[in-house]
Order: structure tokens, then sequence, then C-alpha cells
């Protein structure tokens, strides 16, 4: 089949020279031909993602073309071409066209577009689907993956990713149309002459970063401090640059220290590995100015704007906090905080994912909020917002990934907001002579115990890696273990099949339809594991519990040695 669709394409009329020419130039390599042609990159919930290149198997511009022909089928089955669909993009190789070709194939269908005139962070474009009332969004962007990749990320009305049966139902219009005859587009220029598409701009900016604004709870701890208070801030070559040290200025910080290098947009990533927060290396060029004017914290935000990481000033250097600790201190803040000024609401509740620490659960019912758990993806914390309604008022939502969410007017990871509220928090703790690894010590006094988490990645690159994560997941339901590190297992989740297994007896879950599975241990610690559905990898989370910090690291090494064996 791979050879067939190989072939297929290097006769396509749609190609151009430069693109056969890269396909010929792979005409004996038959394992790249196979990698390239297996298939087409699976569409789903979160639209498309996969390395750059000529293929099937490849994002390029017939593929985008191709899923924006599936997605404009759906809006208009539904009656909602009028409303139309919002389109941004970041700053990687080929986005901008990526997002033009996907604009003109929308066009051309008689779908409305709203294209942003230049990159947007990923939180403005689910603002903007609800602020336009649009039908839908799309986004180019491969979030914090490395600068090979790219992708196509879908939206639907709510601003939240796209529910699986819209999903479902563009996969099934792409499977029937053919990548290249199937496609309607049109010239862009006439496009945006006769309407069909319009730019968005500075008006729209406005409106986003107002809303951001309204989250700060207590400006006056900003002001308190703002003589010396100084926030080092990267935006890793991306979309965060015009927005964040924006925000942070209005919020009141005076002292604004841009890592210079890296705030120019390129996909290249010049000065990074990975452009990812969560690696402590893309701090690297942040740490040297954080040095030199003995700044209180570095933040750090992915070229689409939705994740971000901090380092903060404590005991004479910087440390990095994990996803996890910056979400229980910003679930912690906004709670005392909102407490103090009397705007936490008497129905308040928080919203984490299955794989992130429980101690967000244990400090939020600590101080009588209720908690509320999700399958992996903000999509699904989305949809519990929607399904609660007016019942419940959700104040803060995060994922251990180093994604966030605060208010009401974005339904996914924002990062422009998370660092506002950062900043605030850490001012606060400024105001007490604390840093945030001190507040997180005060929580942990606070519920009697220490928590630790772990995410470790198993890698299964190529075509084999697809086969090789659906072998592992296979053989530990089939066989899961009855003991690991050392302890027994007493509670198996199958988020698959909806299946709890306690002391042999088996229960339904409420969570049903993730390929994840987690094993519980007799000392409460939880290991879960799944494959990503961005990278060719496993995920591997361990989620400790102890009575200090050294039997949280004790139990994560006996975890870990676990782990370790299953990349085998």
């Amino acid at each position: 089949m791979w050879k067939t669709n190989y072939e297929n394409w290097l006769a396509a009329d749609a190609l151009t020279a430069e693109e056969q020419a890269e396909l010929l130039a792979i005409a004996g390599d038959e394992a790249e031909i196979a990698e390239r042609f297996h298939a087409p990159l699976s569409f789903g919930t979160a639209g498309l993602r996969g390395i750059m290149g000529v293929g099937s198997y490849r994002m390029n511009v017939h593929v985008i073309r191709h899923a924006a022909q599936g997605f404009a089928s759906v809006i208009l089955a539904e009656g909602r071409g009028a409303a139309g669909v919002v389109i941004s993009y970041d700053s990687r190789i080929n986005s901008e066209r990526f997002a033009r070709e996907a604009a003109q194939v929308m066009a051309a269908n008689g779908v409305r577009v709203r294209l942003f005139d230049g990159m947007r962070p990923t939180p403005e474009l689910s603002f903007a689907i609800r602020h336009y009332g649009a039908a839908a969004g799309i986004n180019v962007t491969a979030s914090h993956n490395p600068k090979i990749y790219n992708g196509f990320k879908v939206y639907w009305s709510d601003g939240a990713q796209l529910p699986p049966r819209f999903a479902a139902i563009v996969a099934s219009q792409m499977e029937e149309t053919d990548i290249f005859s199937g496609v309607k587009t049109m010239d862009y220029k006439t496009a945006v002459e006769q309407g069909l598409i319009t730019l968005l701009g500075a008006e729209t900016d406005e409106a986003f970063l107002a809303c951001v604004l309204e989250q700060s709870v207590d400006r006056a701890c900003v002001e308190a401090v703002a003589d010396d208070f100084k926030v080092v801030y990267t935006p890793l070559h991306g979309t965060g640059r015009d927005f964040v040290p924006e925000a942070l200025s209005r919020l009141g910080v005076r002292h604004i220290l841009p890592v210079e290098a890296q705030m120019a947009p390129d996909g290249a990533f010049p000065t990074v590995k990975s452009p990812n927060p969560e690696d402590p290396a893309a701090f690297d060029l942040g740490l040297e100015i954080a040095r030199a004017h003995g700044a209180d914290i570095i933040i750090a935000t992915d070229p689409d704007a939705d994740r971000v990481g901090a380092m903060v000033r404590h005991g004479g250097g910087y440390q990095m906090l994990s996803g996890n600790q910056m979400g229980v201190l910003l679930l912690g803040y906004l709670i005392e905080a909102k407490g103090r000024g009397g705007t936490l609401p008497e129905n308040a509740a928080f919203i984490k994912s299955m794989v992130t620490t429980e101690m967000a659960a244990d400090l939020a019912r600590s101080r009588g909020i209720t908690a509320y758990e999700t399958l992996t993806g903000f999509k699904f914390i989305a949809e519990k917002i929607a399904a609660l309604g007016t019942s419940k008022t959700v104040i803060f939502s995060f994922e251990e990934s180093y994604g966030y969410m605060a208010g009401d007017f974005v339904r996914d990871k924002d990062a422009v907001t998370a660092s506002l509220l950062i900043a605030e928090m850490t001012a606060w703790y400024k105001t007490r002579g604390m840093t945030l690894l001190d507040g997180l010590e005060e929580h942990f006094r606070a519920l009697g115990a220490h928590y630790g988490e772990e995410t470790l990645n198993v890698a299964m690159p190529g075509l084999d890696g697809l086969k090789k994560m659906r072998a592992l997941m296979e053989s530990l339901r089939q066989s899961p273990p009855a003991e690991i590190g050392g302890r027994p297992v007493v509670t198996t989740l199958d988020y698959q099949s909806g299946k709890q297994k306690t002391a042999g007896v088996e229960t339904d879950m409420e969570l049903k339809g993730s390929d994840t599975l987690s094993f519980t241990l007799d000392e409460g610690t939880t290991l879960i594991i799944r494959p990503s559905g961005t990278e060719p990898k496993v995920k591997i989370y361990i989620l400790a519990r102890g009575a200090d910090q050294a039997a949280c690291a004790e139990v994560i090494r006996r975890c870990k040695a676990y782990a370790d064996g299953l990349g085998q």
C-alpha cells in the first residue's frame, strides 16, 4: 500500500517541482518511504500533528488542505458557514503558510474566515471563537514539540478542542475525499477582496488582554513590592512575546527583564534544543539574566503560549517548579486571595486531570472547594465545565503538563493568564518574606503529608513505535503487575474499559474512554501509564505520597526502577 501511495503522490499534478524532488530523493529508501506513506496522519479531537515533509504521514500543504476540506464539510452540515471559523498560527516554520492554506479552503467552501493578521497565543484563539460567536477554530501549531513538527489543531464553538463526535465525522469526510482532487480552494487575495476572509488584529488583542487582567485578584501586593520585584521572561521564540510582558506591565510589574536572544519569533528555535518550558535547559539564558539582576522569578512560555514553566529564586540559587507544584500553588493562592477579598464563590470548584497530583484535590477539599477529575486533556476539562453549568463556579483547572486555566473566557491552556497570576502570587509571597517553595512547604504542613511526582517518557519512534505502544498496553491489561517496587498493587483502573478492580472485586468507573492504566499501591502511591496523544512515546506518571520528602523520593526511586523495565 505504501508503495502505491508513494507513486500516486509522485505522479500528482498538485505537487510542486520542489515537492517532487523531495520524493525522488528518497526513491531508493524503502524504510523512509514506508514511514512517510504507510498511512495518513490520524485526525482526532486535537486535529493533526506530525513531522513536516512531503507524504501522507507528514504535515504539508496537501494534508492541511485535506483536513480543512473535511472540517469545512462538518461546519456546513451544521448550518454554521456564516458563523464561520477563526484561524490563528504560531511562530513555527510553515505555520503562516498552513494557516492561509486552511483559510483559502474554508473560503472556497463558503465558510466565513476570521484570520489573525499575525501569530497569536492559543488562548487568544479560544477566546476569539466565543467572542465572535464563531462556529469553530483552527490553530496551526505543534505547541512545545521540536522544530520538525507542526500541527492543525481544531476547536468547536465553545472554544474547546473538537468533541469526539465531530472529530470522527471530519475523519470520515477525509477518508471519502481525495487529498488532491477532492479539495476546494481559492486565491487568497481574491478571498480577502470578496470579504470571505477578514483579518483580526489589535481590537481582538485588547479584548483578550482585558479578560486576562480581570483574573488578577490582588494587584496591591504587586504594588507593595514593585520597586525591587524583578521578573525574567522568555517566550522561547514564540507567540507570548507581545502578550505576557504587556500583561505583566499592566499588572504593575515595573522590572520585566526579557531574554532578548529568545524574543524574536523563530521556528528553528536556535537557542534551545527544545522549546519546552518543562525542560530545565530552556531556562539557561534566562538564568544568566536572573543571576545578574537578582530576579525573583523566571517565566517561560512555549511557542503557542499555552504552557508556562518557572524557576524561582530560593536559598541563594534558582529552582524549577514542576507543573504539579505550580498548579497546587496557584490553586492555593486563588482560594486564599479570593477568600481574603470576598470574591470566592460559595459553589467554587476545581478540576484536574487524572494524571495530575492528588495534592491539588486534597488541598481543594481541605478548603471546602469541590474537586473534580477528568480524563487527560483540556477538552475534557472544558466538557466538565459545560456539564456543571451554573451548579458550580470553576475557579481554576490544571494539568501536570504545565497547563493552567483560570476564569471563564477561554477553554484551553492559557499561559498568558497563568504568567500574570504566577507573577502576582510570587509578589504576594514576597510581601510575606517567602518564596513559592516556602509556600509549597506551608501547604505540606497544612495537609500533614508530602507529595512528590515524576513523569517518565519511554520513546517508541518510527513505524514500529505504534505497534510497540499497543503491545505494551495490551500486555499490561492481560497481565497486570501484582506488585511495583516491592509494594503490592491494591487497585487497578482501566480507563479504556471503565473498570476498577480492588481486592479482586470489579466495579464500574465514572471515567471511561482513554487508553490509560492506573495502579495504586498499598502505601497510596499511584503509577499511571498511557501512550502520548501527540508524540511517539509512552508516558508514565508516578504520583507519590509520604510522610516527608525523603519518603516520597524513595517511593519514586522504586517505581522508576519498575518503569524503566517497561521500555525494554
